[in-house]
């Protein structure tokens, strides 16, 4: 399964560790240093120029995306039941 992450980015749903609301990036001093370490480490991608709603977690990079989190779990859930219906409907 791949989830679509806006512009050309695209990636497979088992290399995402988590994805959270952009705004969460300031919610604690902890997720300012992750991302402050992130962005020195030149691991965090800009998906593309638009304001970024989503901070998409891997385990080599991080990915800001323009399509809200809210959305992103949605695509990641109708995908897994889509995944789930499929393989039930092949079995004996």
């Amino acid at each position: 399964m791949f989830i679509h992450l806006g512009g050309d980015i695209v990636l497979k749903a088992e290399r995402i560790i988590t994805i959270l609301d952009h705004q969460s990036e300031e919610a604690s001093a902890e997720n300012r240093a992750f991302m402050k370490r992130s962005r020195e480490a030149k691991q965090t991608v800009e998906v593309t120029g638009d304001p970024a709603k989503s901070i998409v977690v891997t385990d080599d990079c991080i990915y800001l995306s323009p399509i809200s989190s809210h959305t992103l779990k949605r695509r990641a859930e109708n995908k897994t039941i889509a995944n789930a219906e499929e393989e039930e409907s092949t079995r004996p």
